[in-house]
């Protein structure tokens, strides 16, 4: 990698979260992890991340709630969100992308080395880099 990159994962699972930790890492990526809603939004604040990878279900604020309040925030809202969930229902997924996620993933049609190429895809991408990400 030719500059530092971070990604904050908000995701309650420690499992989960460690293996897509250990990827990210490997693939240069610094990585911050919010293991619920609250400490995601905190994390998303204090850690200015570059990339977020939200879980729809976590304790306390669903992931719903969080990319809300990101994308109200004027300091979280250029943030490109990726939602990482274990639902894929069409609602579930139409919903997430109005609230302004970037791309709705399904963990089990997901290996961790695909998270990277995303973040890789999202940095590349002009609108992104630009400062223009959707909302």
């Amino acid at each position: 990698m030719d500059d530092d990159v971070k990604v904050l994962l908000i995701e309650d699972d420690a499992a989960a979260a460690e293996m897509y930790r250990l990827r990210l890492a490997a693939d240069g990526y610094t990585v911050v992890i919010g293991r619920d809603g609250e400490e995601g939004l905190r994390k998303a604040s204090e850690e200015a991340p570059d990339f977020i990878y939200l879980d729809l279900r976590l304790p306390g604020l669903d992931g719903f709630e969080v990319l809300e309040r990101l994308r109200d925030d004027p300091a979280t809202t250029h943030i490109p969100v990726i939602i990482l969930s274990n639902y894929g229902e069409p609602e579930l997924r139409e919903r997430g992308l109005k609230l302004g996620a970037l791309e709705f993933l399904v963990k089990a049609d997901t290996t961790p080395a695909q998270l990277s190429t995303k973040v890789e895809q999202t940095r590349d991408s002009p609108a992104i880099s630009s400062g223009d990400a959707p909302r």
